[in-house]
Order: C-alpha cells, then structure tokens, then sequence
C-alpha cells in the first residue's frame, strides 16, 4: 500500500450521545466536588445513562448508585432517552431505599435531569440537587469539578 501511496481509512468508533447539555433549563452547582467517600448508606447517590446494543436496536440503561454500598439503589430501562427514563429509577430508588431528607444527588448537566419533572421530583423528596459536566469523551473520561 505504501509503495502505491494508498492509506487506510480507519474508521471512527460509534458512539451513542447520552447526554444533551446545551439545554436552556437551571443547572445546579457541583456539591459533590468529586468526593465519591460517604460514610453512611443512602448520604450520597450519583446517576448516569447509558446504553446497551441489542438484537432489536439500541436500549438506554439509567442508574442511581449508592456511593456508600456501591450498589445501584434504582434502574429503568427504555427504547427511549426521555426524561421519564431517569425519573423511573430515581423513583424505583426512592420506593424501595426510602432515603432521610439531606441526601446529595448528583448527576450530569443533561437535558432529563436539569428538567422541571425531575427536578421538582428531587425537591419532593427533600433531596440536594448536584450536577457536573463533562470535559472528555463519554467513555475513559473523567468529569470535572464544575
């Protein structure tokens, strides 16, 4: 290939986009401050979508994480990245963890989570609302202290 001057043309990864931050909705400042310790369970969660290939196309996974226990405290799964994806898990984590008023919520700057629904469903749960955006790709990257 060389010698003819031809160059492989390598192709870029796919890559599903989770998260739309170019919204005009409120965004709340960074209280957790990349401190991912608690001491007690249910003090902390954080939340994330992802997604995940199959047969029939592609499903979008949200989670919330404990960040004591480390364990997912609430999911939900759809065809659909809607703001309803998010608000089911946090409602399966509200349900079933029952978490004191105080608890720190932190997220992405994503459209789903800075939305009204989601965010007056943090506030009737008596939760503080905390969010941070990214600064490198989705996969292998690290989120800033913004």
């Amino acid at each position: 290939m060389q010698a003819d001057g031809l160059k492989p043309k390598t192709r870029r990864p796919f890559r599903v986009i989770t998260t739309d931050s170019k919204h005009q909705l409120p965004v709340s400042p960074n209280q957790l401050d990349q401190d991912f310790s608690a001491d007690d369970p249910d003090q902390k969660w954080a939340t994330d979508i992802t997604y995940v290939p199959t047969a029939e196309g592609w499903l979008y996974l949200a989670v919330v994480l404990d960040l004591y226990s480390r364990r997912i405290v609430g999911w939900a799964m759809s065809d659909s990245l809607h703001r309803q994806l998010v608000s089911d898990a946090l409602q399966m984590a509200i349900t079933t963890r029952r978490p004191a008023p105080g608890l720190l919520h932190h997220s992405d700057r994503g459209s789903q989570y800075a939305s009204h629904d989601y965010q007056a469903l943090l506030t009737r749960a008596k939760m503080i609302s905390s969010m941070s955006r990214m600064t490198t790709p989705r996969f292998g990257g690290q989120r800033d202290k913004r």
